[in-house]
């Protein structure tokens, strides 16, 4: 028979042995940017061909690439593998810049500013999209409704991976 001291012996672990959790921000950025690119991407897609939007899924590959190879089927897929890697490059920027904030307000808002670069400033004067004056409503209504989606989920993904301390409590305690 094996005495009370044994068996809570072998049920407790020894402080040195307990492993912390720690998650590779690098690459924990690089899987969100990956989905977020890859979910939200095939959304712009899909809201794209309900004629919710006017603004081409591939419009961040509009330097590259020739409009009429744009507008095609793998024209689509170049564009969605495009803002694949641009997800990547934003949540790579959001860790570093807004990683420290918990909730979904920093995402939102991140989203948001990420449309104004694209749609208000950057993209017109590099002739990726048309100035916002030039845009229909409904383009304009989708595209920020997409980009503040996609900002949510970096941000809000980002923020409970490195702000949630209940789940590197030991397994038991209060």
């Amino acid at each position: 028979m094996q005495s009370d001291h044994s068996k809570l012996k072998r049920y407790t672990s020894h402080p040195k042995k307990r492993q912390e959790h720690r998650t590779n921000s690098f690459w924990f950025c690089v899987k969100t940017g990956f989905f977020a690119g890859l979910i939200w991407g095939l959304l712009r897609w899909l809201l794209h061909a309900m004629q919710f939007t006017k603004v081409l899924p591939a419009f961040m590959a509009d330097p590259f690439f020739r409009l009429a190879f744009l507008k095609t089927g793998w024209g689509n897929v170049v564009g969605i593998g495009c803002f694949i890697i641009f997800s990547i490059i934003a949540a790579l920027l959001y860790k570093l810049l807004l990683g420290r904030f918990s909730g979904p307000r920093a995402g939102i808002g991140y989203g948001m500013i990420w449309w104004v670069i694209l749609f208000a400033w950057i993209g017109p004067i590099m002739a990726i999209t048309k100035p916002i004056y030039k845009l229909d409503w409904d383009s304009i209504v989708t595209e920020l409704a997409v980009f503040t989606v996609w900002g949510l989920f970096i941000g809000y993904t980002i923020a409970f991976e490195f702000t949630d301390e209940v789940s590197r409590e030991p397994i038991g305690a209060n």
